[in-house]
């Protein structure tokens, strides 16, 4: 009962973001693009940009927040992703892009109690000025762009959805992100660069 009632929530709120999402919203990155670097400040108070990972072969820049169901749904998978991939040079960078004023929940200071009660072991950065989130064109929350560096440059090499289910971990019948991640690392072309992000609308600022 308990699960229906999660799927349900899910549900009407894919609709209500659907009929929320903002009619310009930005195009952003698409793979094979030159990704541009930020300087954001962590949960620790440090600031954090792409250039503090100078031995990393790349990034999971995940676009997320404390308040989406979607992002909480995913919050252990995205765990799970950095404690598998970090040690092999590709960490999460998580970015919240949320506006404090309309969604006060994902307020940096929400920020900072959510990443110590979750024990996050990755960067939890707040895009307070919306300018990154804009840049790459993330729409949702949760919205990945996987990184892949070549030279001194951050390339976008898959971008979208982590998974194919947003509801059920354990339903899942196709990790994007991780398939994209080992095809990298088997020095293999990323054989589905693009799917759909699928979660919360980003609470642009008015």
């Amino acid at each position: 009962m308990i699960q229906k009632s999660i799927q349900t929530i899910l549900a009407l709120c894919v609709l209500l973001n659907i009929a929320a999402a903002p009619a310009n919203s930005p195009t952003g990155y698409v793979p094979d693009d030159q990704a541009i670097d930020f300087k954001l400040k962590n949960t620790d108070g440090k600031m954090i940009s792409l250039a503090s990972y100078p031995k990393a072969k790349g990034a999971i820049v995940v676009f997320t927040c404390n308040h989406c169901p979607f992002s909480q749904a995913y919050e252990q998978r995205i765990i799970e992703l950095h404690k598998q991939f970090a040690p092999k040079g590709y960490p999460v960078i998580a970015i919240n892009p949320n506006d404090k004023t309309r969604s006060p929940e994902d307020s940096y200071e929400n920020m900072v109690i959510r990443a110590r009660e979750k024990k996050y072991p990755f960067a939890y950065l707040y895009d307070e000025s919306q300018e990154i989130a804009k840049t790459y064109g993330a729409t949702r929350t949760p919205h990945v762009y996987l990184l892949q560096k070549k030279g001194n440059q951050f390339i976008v090499v898959y971008t979208g959805a982590i998974d194919d289910n947003s509801e059920e971990p354990e339903a899942v019948t196709e990790k994007f992100v991780s398939n994209a991640i080992q095809q990298l690392l088997a020095s293999k072309p990323v054989t589905k660069a693009t799917t759909k992000a699928i979660g919360c609308s980003i609470k642009w600022r008015k």
